[in-house]
């Protein structure tokens, strides 16, 4: 599935590229993705559409100031580095509370076995990809793209 939504994203970041369902799963089928690969994301996807409807459609639930409380559940689910990563970016103020809820949820959602920092930001991409929205930062941007590769500190 992991494969699926890095390929959906990396060809239809600018949301209205992307095809209807049926014809992006013919053409994710001829590309030789697996069926439940495809439909794993599919769903997936469809879950993202429906949490970012929520945050535009009841904005006041999330108040800028406010401070999220995560449940032991998700602590153990999300772990200790992508909630680390969560944090740094809110304390950055490149991740509002919106979208924060927005890729805990998607995050949720995911196999643990399959939720890395990488997985998470892949995620963070598809939620500012689902807001029409890029970060404001271009820097922030790039470290979303972050191949892992370590930078020099001046």
């Amino acid at each position: 599935m992991f494969d699926v939504l890095v390929y959906v994203y990396e060809n239809y970041w600018q949301g209205d590229a992307c095809p209807e369902w049926s014809q992006l799963e013919r053409t994710l089928s001829t590309l030789g993705f697996e069926p439940e690969e495809i439909e794993g994301a599919l769903y997936w996807l469809d879950g993202l559409y429906d949490a970012v409807q929520g945050q535009l459609e009841h904005p006041e639930l999330q108040h800028p100031a406010s401070m999220r409380v995560y449940l032991p559940r998700e602590q153990e689910h999300l772990g200790e580095e992508c909630l680390g990563y969560l944090g740094f970016l809110e304390a950055s103020g490149l991740l509002p509370p919106f979208m924060r809820e927005v890729v805990v949820d998607r995050a949720m959602v995911l196999p643990s076995e399959y939720l890395s920092r990488e997985m998470l930001r892949l995620i963070l991409r598809m939620a500012y990809w689902s807001f029409g929205t890029e970060p404001q930062d271009h820097l922030v941007l790039n470290e979303l793209s972050n191949d892992g590769v370590l930078r020099v500190l001046h």
